[in-house]
């Protein structure tokens, strides 16, 4: 990988100013296909969650979904919150320093949930498929490939204190 440039890291920032601005919606588009159905409660239906549908199993991982994505569940924002802002601080560590050193937490957490490889890249799609929400026509492929890029190197620091934390 080259060196991520300063409008690599631009870019992400203000893509992630973009999903802040309406972080109830793009945090139930992360988790959701995209086609909002409500029931009586106003719960979106699990059946069409963007994660949940591609790895089932993850459910269990995301202990604040319960049985739907809630959209006035404040957890669900605050995860997509600090999913996307993990991913936006890879950007300012891949610029600012070149590579990406994740909190101590994370591996023992993902760890713990039994977090695969398949899970990551499904996040990885959920993730740049809300950012293209957000930031409509403003989305291109540098735009994609910054939030790719740092996406897969704080992935990448998870994963390695994942396998040092099963070797301790």
């Amino acid at each position: 990988m080259g060196a991520f440039t300063e409008k690599q890291e631009a870019l992400v920032n203000s893509s992630f100013e973009a999903f802040k601005a309406n972080l109830p919606h793009h945090s139930v588009v992360f988790f959701n296909s995209g086609s909002v159905h409500n029931s009586v409660f106003g719960l979106i239906k699990k059946q069409n969650n963007r994660i949940l549908e591609k790895a089932p199993a993850a459910k269990n991982m995301f202990s604040f979904l319960g049985d739907a994505v809630d959209p006035k569940n404040p957890k669900l924002a605050g995860h997509a919150e600090k999913l996307f802002g993990l991913v936006r601080d890879s950007a300012v560590q891949l610029q600012t320093k070149g590579l990406v050193v994740a909190d101590a937490t994370l591996g023992p957490i993902h760890t713990q949930k039994g977090v695969t490889d398949l899970q990551f890249a499904v996040v990885k799609e959920a993730l740049l498929k809300t950012i293209k929400e957000a930031v409509g026509d403003k989305w291109s492929e540098e735009l994609s490939n910054a939030w790719e890029v740092a996406y897969d190197e704080i992935a990448a620091a998870i994963k390695k204190a994942m396998a040092i934390g099963s070797l301790v």
